[in-house]
């Protein structure tokens, strides 16, 4: 019963499908008619809109090409307006407002760049060839711009500015001295710390123009314009400059025919003028000349070497003249004065000149160098010579010092001074041991000193002041040795040598000068011993007296009036000659002077009593001078 039920209930359902499905097919018949129709339909329409969307693509196009030609006519009225604004300035001219002069040149060579890339435009021609005449009109005027501010802005320098612009110990003395460069400093190191100010030779607010404005003469191709008025400007300036602060052209002839204290004077004031233009005025000039040729090295360097080449020729053609000038002794310090002041700039000059433009005067700087060098060592060689060569017959009459011999050891005490410059002197010429090679020189000098005074003291016809001479001499010789740097050169060996030949000279003196008259203190027999009393006769006796006061007298009348300088050598000598004499002359008075006393005017005969004998010792060697001096 259930089983039936369900079958029945099946049948029912599958009935209701099919019928589900057939309205489904009937429904689905339809729309594929009605889409068909459709179809058709939009395919007709379609058709008939084909002519419409042609001619609405056309004048689609057409508005495009309206708006692309209302553009480029846009660009170029444009283009003209910034043209006729630009003329306008230009015609102005740069005074006015300089800026805006820059601004319309860029803007002319901006229409001049668009017209040639759109000559396709009926006037470009036209208007490119007007615009490159009023660039051309623009760029002459912004030439005379640039020379007249250039003009303007450039003063020669007063020496006072300059003066301010180096360390203190180099500036002019309240005197109104030339400054800095006459004497030589022995403590130079202390420059090497020295601050230079390098000076404003054109106001800082214009540098900035003036390298705008040679920015543009550079871009329109006129550089050579530009170098030359930047050259002439610049470099009659510089040359002002120098001039103001006292550098004069000389010729070796002039030089030549200058007194030595003119001279002199000179040499100083040059070293004081190269410290300041290398320093300060070259200094300066190039960095003015980086700023406002910024960007064009070639031409930048060129221009900085013109400008200069004149001036640096000025001042080493002095240098020059010097160098090659007659050698002479005194000439050697200044000599070295000037290879001091070449050494020092060449860092500088190398910088400054070390481009190829310059490289022509860095050449001519190091090559007066190597020149001043050269004749300072040959002036060296000159002494030395000259030295042991002398030949001034004036003899000191008074068997002092002699001039040649003070002369000398002033001569090599300033050498000493000079011993860091005469170092580097030595090795500009391959010396390895510049030490050794100013000790050569010293113990060289010294040695022609000794032979020329030994020539000397042949001059004097009394061998004890002979021996005086070289006493004095050779003593004050390792006395100024002594007290100087040349002893730790020359060595503790030379200086006892020499001391040694001091006392030898002091020896022979006493030798030569009293051994006559101690003879007429000693008697002696014919045998080996003294002689006694009795054997002596009276007479004999005052002959000895006679002979002892005569030949005292004319010694202190004469050795009075030499001369030995030095105090303590002096009291030496005295205390040798009376520990001699004193003794001597007691023990002769003690012995015979009871033969005399007791006869007839014994003051004539013992004249001297030993205390006598020792204030008139004391006044040995002071170099008095009497009315009727005895030779």
């Amino acid at each position: 019963m259930g089983v039936a039920q369900a079958m029945e209930a099946l049948t029912e359902r599958a009935g209701l499908m099919k019928e589900s499905l057939h309205k489904s097919q009937t429904i689905t018949d339809n729309m594929v008619g009605i889409l068909g129709s459709f179809d058709h339909r939009l395919s007709a329409l379609e058709t008939a809109m084909r002519p419409t969307q042609i001619r609405t693509h056309s004048i689609r196009r057409a508005h495009e090409n309206i708006d692309k030609a209302l553009k480029a006519a846009e660009v170029i009225l444009d283009q003209f307006d910034i043209s006729r604004k630009a003329e306008a300035k230009i015609l102005r001219g740069p005074h006015e407002d300089l800026e805006s002069y820059l601004e319309a040149i860029d803007q002319l060579r901006g229409t001049i760049k668009f017209f040639s890339n759109n000559k396709m435009f009926k006037s470009a021609s036209g208007v490119i060839s007007h615009a490159h005449g009023l660039l051309s009109k623009a760029l002459s005027k912004l030439e005379d711009e640039f020379r007249q501010i250039l003009q303007n802005y450039s003063k020669p320098m007063e020496p006072d500015r300059l003066f301010e612009c180096l360390p203190s110990n180099l500036r002019p003395s309240s005197e109104g001295e030339g400054g800095g460069g006459k004497s030589h400093d022995p403590h130079h190191k202390s420059l090497e710390n020295a601050i230079f100010t390098v000076p404003t030779v054109i106001p800082p607010r214009v540098l900035p123009l003036l390298h705008d404005l040679a920015q543009q003469m550079v871009q329109a191709g006129h550089q050579q314009q530009l170098f030359k008025s930047y050259r002439d400007t610049r470099a009659a300036v510089l040359e002002q400059s120098l001039r103001k602060l006292g550098v004069e052209r000389l010729s070796k002839d002039d030089v030549q025919r200058m007194q030595w204290e003119v001279l002199e004077a000179k040499i100083g004031n040059w070293i004081h003028y190269m410290r300041i233009s290398v320093k300060l005025l070259f200094a300066a000039e190039k960095k003015i000349c980086d700023q406002i040729l910024d960007g064009v090295e070639s031409l930048r360097d060129q221009c900085f070497g013109e400008v200069t080449v004149n001036s640096v020729a000025v001042l080493l053609s002095f240098g020059e003249a010097i160098a090659k000038s007659k050698r002479s002794p005194e000439k050697l310090f200044v000599l070295l004065d000037m290879y001091e002041i070449m050494r020092e700039l060449q860092p500088e000059i190398e910088l400054l000149f070390g481009s190829k433009p310059c490289a022509e005067m860095k050449e001519s700087a190091l090559n007066l160098t190597k020149r001043l060098a050269q004749t300072a060592q040959e002036t060296f060689a000159d002494f030395e010579e000259a030295v042991e060569k002398d030949a001034t017959k004036t003899a000191v009459m008074d068997g002092t010092v002699h001039p040649l011999t003070s002369y000398v050891i002033n001569y090599v005490k300033f050498l000493f001074d000079y011993q860091s410059t005469l170092r580097l002197l030595f090795q500009e010429f391959d010396s390895k041991d510049p030490d050794s090679e100013l000790g050569a020189v010293t113990t060289r000098i010294m040695h022609a000193l000794q032979n020329n005074l030994d020539g000397k003291s042949k001059q004097y016809k009394d061998a004890a002041l002979t021996q005086l001479f070289l006493m004095n001499n050779v003593h004050y010789i390792v006395r100024s040795v002594r007290r100087s740097e040349a002893k730790d050169l020359l060595g503790d060996d030379w200086v006892q040598i020499h001391r040694r030949i001091v006392q030898q000279h002091a020896n022979q003196y006493k030798r030569v000068s009293w051994a006559k008259i101690l003879q007429c203190l000693t008697v002696q027999s014919s045998g080996s011993g003294p002689i006694e009393n009795s054997n002596i006769s009276r007479a004999s006796v005052k002959d000895r007296f006679k002979t002892f006061n005569s030949q005292f007298e004319e010694l202190h009348q004469r050795q009075c009036q030499w001369t030995v300088p030095d105090s303590e050598l002096r009291e030496s000598l005295r205390l040798a000659v009376a520990e001699v004499l004193l003794p001597a002359f007691r023990s002769f008075l003690k012995r015979f002077g009871p033969m005399i006393e007791s006869g007839k005017n014994p003051q004539k005969y013992i004249r001297f009593s030993p205390e006598d004998l020792e204030r008139m010792l004391n006044e040995f060697f002071e170099g008095k001078t009497w009315s009727e001096p005895k030779r």
